[in-house]
């Protein structure tokens, strides 16, 4: 990990959006922010995949941001999803996530429209001309088609206001070379539930996780043991989650994550076309699990 703050240390929970037919349920959302803090999250992602962030307005995007920020009121980081195919798109919702008192944002890579890694680096540069908070680059190639290649995160962490990776690639020889290459310039996150020990290892500076929507405390306490040097009781827990992390992704994120928050009360189980609600028999072992690691679902 990198000799300077990083934006945050631990879990961060990239949070849903509780959503109904009539748009985001501001009361429920403001709830689930409260919960998530006294729960002892380290940080907050707004508006990311799991919030659902390809689905929502403009509008409701920049207000989602604003009134994530204005509830945690310093509390805890905020990080913003504003990354989007259109890079003048990505500019405008940066620059408006930090006028709301976002503590960072994440830009994921184009989607699509499936550039070159001298088109990302440009891409990036851009908007972390346009950012004056620090920027977390994120690279999920499953979803969106193009991956960083750890050279090119070179050329990215010459920028100053680049100071992170939330990588979700799951090739741990990826992974390991870019740690190689810039893990004493740029914090780097686990992006996958099922590889937060392993990136830890190598130096990670924890995760941004899906699982700590369902349960933030315990998936804190994996990086809260490893910090504290307790990495075989670190390992254990990262075995002990994995089949609720495996009923978490058996569909697409976030149908799963929603469908688990509503069974405990914090949302309807309510995703926007093209996502449905999940299927019956996948929810059934889900809410299982969950009941297997004690929640009263």
């Amino acid at each position: 990990m990198r000799q300077q703050n990083p934006i945050f240390r631990g879990i961060a929970t990239a949070l849903i959006t509780p959503t109904t037919p009539t748009g985001i349920d501001y009361d429920r959302f403001g709830r689930l922010i409260d919960w998530q803090i006294a729960q002892g999250i380290n940080a907050l992602v707004i508006c990311g995949t799991t919030g659902e962030s390809s689905t929502l307005t403009d509008a409701e995007h920049r207000r989602a941001i604003a009134f994530a920020c204005e509830k945690v009121n310093g509390r805890v980081p905020v990080i913003a999803g504003t990354g989007s195919n259109e890079t003048d798109y990505a500019v405008e919702l940066t620059k408006s996530a930090c006028a709301d008192g976002a503590d960072g944002v994440l830009v994921v890579t184009p989607y699509y429209n499936k550039t070159t890694q001298k088109g990302l680096v440009t891409m990036y540069n851009t908007i972390a001309d346009a950012s004056t908070k620090p920027v977390i680059l994120y690279n999920v190639p499953s979803r969106t088609g193009i991956a960083i290649e750890p050279a090119t995160y070179v050329k990215l962490a010459e920028h100053p206001n680049i100071a992170a990776i939330k990588e979700a690639n799951s090739d741990i020889s990826k992974i390991v070379e870019t740690f190689s290459l810039v893990g004493d310039k740029l914090d780097i996150y686990s992006g996958n539930d099922d590889q937060i020990v392993p990136i830890l290892s190598m130096g990670g500076a924890g995760c941004i996780s899906v699982l700590s929507n369902v349960i933030p405390a315990q998936t804190v306490a994996i990086t809260d043991k490893f910090f504290a040097g307790d990495v075989a009781g670190a390992a254990k827990l990262q075995c002990q989650f994995m089949p609720l992390v495996r009923s978490l992704f058996c569909e697409s994120n976030p149908i799963p994550v929603k469908a688990a928050m509503a069974a405990m009360g914090f949302c309807e189980n309510y995703l926007r076309l093209p996502l449905v609600p999940m299927e019956e028999d996948h929810y059934e072992v889900m809410i299982q699990r969950m009941r297997d690691l004690g929640l009263n679902v």
